[in-house]
């Protein structure tokens, strides 16, 4: 079960203090060590992973946290639609950055492990991990199923993303951004016939690419299929077999077409517009998460800073959907 609310977060009034003040949290929440000298139990704690040395593409998504966080100044803690208030519900707070190892894929997941376990009340706070590349997720879903207490089958998983990311090794390292579900599959960290992945749109280097995932059993919901009432049903029915399975959820910017989200390193045309994916995202409210991720911004390649923002909606977006689960659970 998720961790039960333990008390609101203190957010700078933004008509005394403006937004384009102060120094960048995310979301402007506090600090986890300011939170942490109030003695208040913490539910969702926030921290960057600015690693990028999994990528099989184009670099820079090291500078990603940094730029989601000023993006994030902008972020308002109403959620329109599921008619909730993320700072009413949860303690939240930003953990700062995970140290990396920016030459050792991994020995940067070790050492993230590491942070993650260590921030919050292991047994309480549900962690969210910025990065960065894909690669980070194996270390934020590790340290989620152990802290969850190593549940014997894995965690559910919903997956947002224009790739299936469970290729093997690539130029000789089996850690890169291709391959952080293979890892968290065959280690039993997530259950791979509890897992979606919706998104997923070609063009493919073969056919082969797909097997790794059907012969796992990974339920698979293209671009395509969303655009369809069929794989929407879809979507909804898997959904609703979860039920209160202990859930994660991972989300690459790349699952967006480039036109809306150009900051990234592997862009793939012809996916979701940003309403599209919040559209698919609140499908998902209801489902019991106990950790997530956000991955793959590059603001170079996104001098508005669109990417960035776009990102930081997605925070908000999450954080909402376990704020309307526990307002709903009372």
């Amino acid at each position: 079960m998720s961790p039960t609310p333990s008390h609101r977060t203190t957010l700078p009034n933004a008509r005394e203090y403006p937004r384009f003040a102060g120094v960048p949290t995310f979301c402007r929440f506090p600090l986890l060590e300011q939170v942490a000298e109030e003695h208040q139990p913490v539910d969702w704690v926030i921290y960057g992973v600015p690693y990028d040395g999994g990528v099989t593409y184009r670099p820079g998504a090291r500078f990603g946290p940094r730029e989601i966080r000023v993006a994030s100044a902008y972020i308002k803690p109403y959620h329109l639609e599921h008619d909730v208030n993320i700072a009413q519900v949860f303690s939240l707070a930003d953990g700062g950055d995970a140290p990396v190892r920016p030459y050792s894929c991994r020995a940067t997941q070790e050492v993230v492990v590491a942070h993650a376990g260590a921030l919050g009340t292991p047994d309480h706070t549900c962690l969210f991990a910025v990065g960065g590349d894909h690669s980070i997720a194996y270390a934020n879903i590790r340290a989620t199923w152990e802290r969850r207490g190593r549940p014997k089958g894995g965690l559910a998983m919903i997956h947002f993303d224009a790739h299936l990311d469970t290729a093997g090794e690539i130029w000789g390292e089996a850690w890169t951004h291709a391959s952080p579900f293979r890892h968290a599959i065959e280690e039993g960290l997530i259950d791979p016939k509890r897992m979606l992945t919706i998104g997923i749109r070609g063009p493919l280097n073969s056919a082969e690419d797909l097997n790794y995932a059907r012969d796992h059993g990974i339920e698979i919901a293209t671009y395509e299929d969303c655009t369809s009432d069929d794989g929407i049903e879809r979507i909804e029915a898997f959904l609703d077999a979860l039920g209160d399975d202990e859930t994660y959820l991972t989300f690459d910017i790349d699952c967006i077409d480039p036109a809306f989200a150009p900051g990234t390193g592997t862009p793939n045309c012809g996916g979701f517009s940003s309403a599209e994916v919040f559209d698919l995202l609140r499908l998902c409210a209801g489902t019991n998460l106990v950790g997530a991720d956000l991955v793959e911004v590059l603001p170079d390649r996104d001098p508005a800073g669109t990417t960035a923002l776009l990102g930081a909606e997605v925070i908000l977006e999450v954080l909402a959907l376990a704020a309307y689960r526990a307002k709903q659970k009372g």
